[in-house]
């Protein structure tokens, strides 16, 4: 980070969008432990930490009376946890802008750190609401931003805050950083083979996705839900197969697309189905393009596992997003846990390996497997839309 924060009060918007249980203690803390560099660094500079983040929906899960759920979706219930793994007393703010946090940011020292309440209990936040943004920017003297997850929104916190820092007071945390650096590395030097590994239900999901893949990749590999769409519209039957009617020409028109572009697009050959979608269904391993009535394919089956791994394998730059099968089963989610094995098997053998999306960065870290891929991403959406092309909001912010 170019900004020298000694004796600077750095206003920092991080990600700490954790998952919590019924008794609010965190069930995973990645994303909190994702941050520490940043504030760790600032610190060691000599400089105070002014921490932002949302948790939740607070604003769309409105209570009876339509009041917010304080309780449920208030920063507090991370200050101990914080506390903890940076060996000092985080200070709190039950508010993100007021008296209050004024106060308190003001009278912060170096070396403190405080964290301000659930960015969206203001709902301007969400609206990317100036008059909030610049509240927020009052209580920093410097504003850095290291929450990726929430680059690809033009919120309050995440985007508009930054104009009201002069470009010499803002920029990017280590997280972010690296991410784009990551992000980059793919888009501009490719390396080949290039596979691209997808899934997940829709193709609708992943349209610009998989138009982007074609201008850049030389295999797409397509699992989960969204290949039963591709597999009727080439003629197969998919039985109760998850399938989207109106897409049936567009799955023709990719295949097409591809053809002519030379991209090889691999379906499953084969697949798991299930007469139900549970995980003690009665199965079969079937040709998924013979799926009979009554039956749902919801996992690849051992040839298309083969198949796609061989690729993955052979390949010299990888991106993976999106499960193979329904992944929260255990009985359909071997497909996923092959293709996780390749990635790592050819990350070991010389591949640069990107890992984005829930379902996929979940399948490497259950394995044990997060530390054999080149990098695991922390923000599907916004990494998602940045290989789409897109321009980020919260990156073009700092970075103009």
């Amino acid at each position: 980070m170019k900004i020298n924060f000694k004796n600077k009060k750095a206003l920092v918007r991080v990600d700490f969008n954790v998952p919590l249980d019924k008794e609010f203690n965190i069930t995973d803390d990645t994303r909190i432990k994702n941050a520490l560099p940043t504030i760790q660094h600032i610190l060691n500079q000599g400089g105070a930490v002014i921490l932002m983040s949302h948790l939740g929906r607070p604003q769309k899960k409105r209570m009876d009376d339509g009041g917010i759920d304080v309780a449920k979706f208030t920063l507090r219930h991370l200050v101990s946890h914080l506390s903890n793994v940076l060996g000092l007393e985080v200070k709190f703010s039950p508010e993100i802008v007021g008296g209050v946090a004024s106060d308190m940011a003001s009278s912060l020292l170096p070396g403190e750190v405080l964290l301000l309440e659930n960015t969206r209990f203001e709902s301007g936040e969400e609206k990317g609401d100036e008059a909030l943004a610049s509240k927020m920017s009052k209580l920093g003297d410097v504003y850095v931003n290291d929450a990726f997850g929430t680059a690809h929104r033009a919120h309050a916190s995440t985007t508009v805050v930054a104009k009201f820092f002069d470009a010499e007071d803002r920029a990017f945390g280590f997280l972010m950083k690296n991410e784009i650096e990551h992000a980059n590395k793919v888009l501009n030097n490719p390396r080949r083979p290039f596979t691209a590994i997808t899934g997940g239900a829709k193709v609708s999901d992943k349209i610009l996705l998989i138009e982007r893949f074609l201008d850049l990749v030389d295999n797409i590999i397509i699992g989960g839900g969204m290949a039963y769409t591709f597999a009727k519209a080439t003629g197969g039957q998919i039985g109760n197969s998850l399938v989207e009617e109106d897409r049936l020409d567009l799955a023709n028109e990719l295949l097409a697309k591809a053809e002519a572009k030379g991209v090889i697009i691999l379906l499953p050959s084969d697949s798991i189905a299930a007469d139900n979608f549970a995980n003690d269904a009665n199965l079969k391993e079937v040709s998924s393009y013979e799926i009979p009535d009554g039956y749902m394919g919801l996992d690849i089956g051992e040839n298309a596992r083969k198949e796609f791994s061989d690729v993955i394998k052979s390949s010299k730059m990888i991106i993976w997003n999106g499960p193979m099968g329904v992944f929260e089963m255990p009985n359909f989610a071997g497909g996923t846990k092959a293709i996780a094995f390749a990635v790592a098997e050819a990350t070991k053998n010389g591949a640069f390996s990107l890992v984005g999306g829930g379902d996929s960065v979940a399948a490497v870290n259950q394995m044990g497997l997060a530390d054999q891929v080149s990098f695991v991403s922390t923000g599907g959406g916004a990494m998602l839309e940045m290989l789409e092309g897109k321009k980020l909001p919260g990156i073009k912010a700092i970075s103009g």
